[in-house]
């Protein structure tokens, strides 16, 4: 059995900081101690001066396959997540084919058991007509159920009411929606069609895409949500006046309404569209300084639950196209953690409360199987960051398929140096090893 020990790394979990040597015995964490002593039979990591981080777990990834593989594959999605200290994420169903029937559920697990470079789990996408399948979901190798509100692609926009009503009252895993009025957004979309034609100014994005549209259906979400008792999880919130909406009262396992905001919307304003342009189109839309400054506030205080990235990587020609054809989405998962560590060092956010949103909220609404905590016995999905380390993000050292990034010419104050999964290094001071022996993310249910 490999033997692995870390020694004096601080240890970032559970709310505190600590100098902590670990010993990772095989898949596993074996014991953590102020001292472990090293035998000839370990392999030895000198972590002083270094943060040992839980291996973030990303609750929304498109990694594009199967179907738009010219933008981004499994592959080269998880890898890029390996370099950003990601080592579990949960992929959405908007794919082609979608997945919403228990065959494409079953070949997208075939690809990534060969394919992906970190664990994996699968959202399962509902429809207006596909009921039949939802009830055949196996609660303990299925994260959520994912339902389109708005913004859907294909036949994904769940909008009838009563199949909403049947889905959120029988359904008891977390239904994790996006929520955008499409009534709403159409009707804007169409008053700017009007006075600009296909090239509207994507300033008006978060004018089209409005905080209206995005409190409207989020409110009814939550609504119903009450009303069915279902366990509701709102990805990406993007206004102020949708973070009213949550609570804080209760402790995360004891919530049945949860929220989740993204980098995106953390770092970037729509002060940012005159540079960036449509590189920062997402759905929802990047909105004021202050809805950015509310969702700090709301995601410091435990309204806000977890941190995502919504990566959703689009090629740079699809991007460079009008405003009504270039698609919303952008590449983010090897820079989500080191912009963090770099809010951090702005005072935004302390690293503990990065750990657990970012590591042990998603493992906890998700009830992910041991993982998400540094704990004995847990499996070793692991990152080691350097806080003083700078880099800045440049075209030729993302990793994403694309091959680009909206956060270009940015520079960071924090960096991964290692990533562990499964208790093998897999990624040492910017050097790959070999694809390693990931696993399909398992949940106590």
């Amino acid at each position: 059995m490999n033997k692995l020990l870390i020694q004096g790394a601080q240890l970032v979990n559970e709310g505190t900081i600590t100098r902590q040597d670990v010993l990772i015995e095989g898949e596993y964490i074996s014991k953590i101690a102020p001292k472990i002593v090293a035998s000839q039979d370990m392999e030895v990591i000198d972590a002083r001066g270094k943060h040992l981080l839980p291996g973030c777990i990303d609750d929304q990834v498109h990694f594009r396959e199967p179907g738009l593989t010219h933008k981004a594959t499994i592959e080269t999605e998880s890898k890029a997540c390996v370099a950003g200290g990601i080592t579990s994420y949960f992929e959405m169903p908007n794919t082609s084919p979608q997945t919403t029937n228990a065959d494409a559920y079953v070949k997208k697990l075939a690809v990534a058991a060969e394919t992906s470079w970190v664990n994996y789990g699968f959202m399962f996408g509902g429809t207006n007509n596909n009921l039949d399948q939802i009830n055949g979901i196996d609660p303990k190798t299925t994260p959520a159920l994912k339902l389109f509100l708005g913004s859907s692609t294909g036949n994904m926009l769940v909008d009838d009411p009563n199949t909403l009503r049947e889905i959120f009252s029988a359904f008891k895993l977390p239904i994790a929606v996006h929520c955008e009025d499409e009534q709403t957004i159409k009707t804007n979309l169409a008053t700017y069609i009007a006075k600009f034609g296909d090239d509207i100014p994507i300033k008006h994005h978060p004018d089209i895409r409005s905080e209206e549209a995005c409190y409207l259906s989020s409110s009814k979400a939550i609504a119903l949500a009450k009303e069915t008792g279902a366990r509701l999880h709102v990805f990406h919130l993007s206004t102020a006046k949708e973070t009213a909406l949550f609570s804080n009262e209760l402790p995360l396992s004891e919530k049945q309404i949860t929220a989740e905001v993204c980098i995106h919307h953390l770092w970037f304003s729509d002060e940012d569209y005159a540079q960036k342009g449509t590189h920062i189109k997402w759905n929802p839309a990047v909105k004021k300084a202050q809805d950015r400054d509310e969702l700090w506030n709301a995601l410091n205080d435990d309204r806000i639950d977890i941190i995502a990235t919504d990566h959703a990587p689009h090629t740079l020609d699809e991007k460079a196209q009008p405003y009504t054809k270039a698609p919303s989405g952008g590449p983010m998962v090897q820079h989500a953690l080191p912009v963090l560590l770099e809010c951090v060092q702005q005072g935004k956010i302390t690293l503990q409360k990065v750990v657990e949103k970012m590591c042990h909220n998603p493992a906890i609404l998700f009830d992910i199987e041991q993982r998400g905590y540094i704990r004995e016995g847990y499996y070793a999905d692991l990152v080691l960051v350097d806080t003083n380390e700078s880099q800045t993000v440049a075209r030729e050292n993302v990793l994403y398929k694309c091959g680009w990034s909206p956060l270009e010419g940015t520079t960071l104050r924090g960096a991964v140096t290692h990533t562990i999964i499964n208790g093998s290094v897999i990624y040492n001071q910017g050097n790959f090893a070999q694809r390693p022996k990931v696993k399909a993310l398992t949940f106590a249910r």
